[in-house]
């Protein structure tokens, strides 16, 4: 692909870096943003830095918040003593889009992934054991995705929290194995989060 600008190609390639993006629809984004007024992109560009500098992470869930702690963690009307444990903040913004879950999260940040080099060490676990440990939690719900890494990471932090007596529950398996919670549709994920089971090992 021959870019007459050392710019746009710098553009290109920065557009390209995002994951599911091309070079060829990074070359049309790139253009359509040539099409814009100084000031348009100076917005633009300052929502990204703003994303970067100013996001934080709740210091009770590891949600994203624009505050110390989220909007969740901070809401009295909440369930606080029912924790459900999911991968990342993308499946916090798919179960709240169900309406059908009133309890808070922890947000792991990953799964134990052997083969990308991911142990529990890697993971927020530590910091779920110690809320857990205080004897305040009624239910724990294992919402991970139904794959070889989600299952593994169940079993993990099941032997971890099972002697401080908490009920475990996982979701029901209406959400297909092998497949991102991220990806379930609204209906299917709130009768999973409804249905949900207690976790048994084996």
């Amino acid at each position: 692909m021959n870019i007459p600008s050392k710019y746009l190609e710098n553009a290109v390639d920065q557009l390209a870096s995002l994951p599911g993006i091309g070079r060829r629809t990074s070359l049309r984004l790139a253009l359509h943003l040539l099409k814009k007024t100084e000031t348009e992109i100076d917005d633009f560009s300052k929502a990204f830095v703003d994303l970067k500098h100013k996001i934080k992470f709740c210091g009770n869930c590891g949600n994203i918040s624009d505050d110390e702690l989220c909007f969740v963690c901070l809401n009295v009307n909440r369930d606080h003593k029912t924790i459900c444990v999911v991968e990342d903040v993308r499946d916090v913004m798919a179960i709240e889009s169900t309406g059908s879950y009133k309890g808070i999260y922890h947000v792991l940040g990953g799964l134990i992934s052997p083969m990308d080099g991911m142990g529990p060490q890697d993971l927020n676990i530590e910091s779920l054991i110690e809320k857990v440990s205080k004897g305040l939690t009624n239910e724990i719900i294992f919402a991970l995705s139904p794959t070889m890494e989600g299952d593994t990471t169940n079993f993990y932090l099941f032997k971890k929290l099972q002697s401080y007596s908490p009920y475990i529950t996982a979701l029901s398996r209406g959400v297909a194995v092998g497949s991102e919670l991220q990806y379930a549709d609204e209906l299917t994920l709130s009768r999973s989060i409804q249905q949900r089971q207690e976790f048994k090992m084996g």
